[in-house]
């Protein structure tokens, strides 16, 4: 599989989230059910807060600490679980993952080889933003971000 990794500066990007502090073996199983809650809570979302945004998993560390949710178009008052949050901003290195979402792992880990081949240090921060299927494949295509130094 080829991976094509990109340096880019990108903004902080508004999000409705669940967080989690969780491990990795755990995760599987705990991504979906945080995730429909933020579908719940967009179902009802307050006036002018934009619901159809792509879905959006941020892991700020190794533990892992997740944030799981969806893009919206602006900061918003928080309720229950369901946190106004944003995905970082600042220099990344990037990659398209297209294909099976069960290897999306060779995709962060070509962008991990990629950085440490051109002298980018890793600031453990990463995400992925969920795109729209393939209409070709049916899997979706995801966006891979690592915030460098």
């Amino acid at each position: 599989m080829s991976v094509n990794v990109t340096l880019v500066s990108v903004e902080a990007s508004p999000t409705a989230v669940v967080a989690a502090t969780t491990t990795w073996a755990e995760f599987p199983s705990l991504w979906k059910p945080m995730l429909d809650k933020v579908w719940s809570f967009l179902a009802n979302a307050p006036a002018g807060l934009y619901k159809d945004g792509h879905n959006v998993m941020l892991y700020k560390d190794d533990l892992p600490s997740v944030e799981i949710g969806v893009q919206v178009n602006r900061p918003f008052k928080g309720s229950g679980h369901i946190l106004s949050s944003s995905l970082p901003g600042g220099q990344v290195a990037t990659a398209r993952h297209a294909g099976p979402i069960d290897r999306i792992g060779d995709t962060h880990l070509a962008v991990c080889a990629w950085c440490a081949a051109n002298g980018y240090r890793l600031r453990r921060q990463r995400w992925e933003i969920y795109g729209d299927p393939d209409p070709a494949t049916g899997e979706f295509v995801v966006d891979v971000f690592w915030l460098v130094v």
